[in-house]
């Protein structure tokens, strides 16, 4: 079977502000895409770590649990906490971290993996669209 390949961006207009996710879901030909408004007074981060939950949760919707995934996002904060390499500093990080590992344990094999912003353009699209139609 071939991975599930996930691009997640979140963002936050004035940061902290009005938030949304965007969420581009690869599943061979299958492509599933979705966006998010989060509400007021968030982060950039806190959005970044919402988008990776809302994907997740998005993946098992499909049935695609017990699956390798791999997620590809922008935020070089999120990849390295949730790899373990970077201390969580931030107190209202903290639940969304463990939010995203408890959903991680439906993937046991999974990597995150840090791209530039230009290869996540469509994730951002999706991002500024559900600010865009909210706001």
């Amino acid at each position: 079977m071939n991975k599930v390949i996930i691009y997640t961006d979140g963002g936050a207009r004035g940061n902290p502000g009005p938030a949304a996710a965007g969420v581009i879901i690869i599943d061979g030909t299958k492509k599933y895409e979705f966006n998010k408004y989060l509400g007021e007074k968030q982060t950039n981060n806190w959005a970044e770590y919402e988008a990776v939950a809302l994907a997740l949760t998005e993946v098992k919707k499909h049935g695609l649990t017990g699956r390798e995934i791999e997620v590809r996002m922008d935020s070089k904060l999120v990849v390295e906490q949730i790899s373990g390499n970077w201390k969580i500093k931030e107190p209202t990080l903290r639940p969304q971290v463990a939010k995203v590992k408890a959903l991680l344990a439906d993937f046991p094999k999974h990597t995150f993996m840090y791209i530039p912003r230009a290869e996540n353009a469509e994730a951002d699209a999706l991002v500024n669209q559900a600010l865009d139609e909210q706001l």
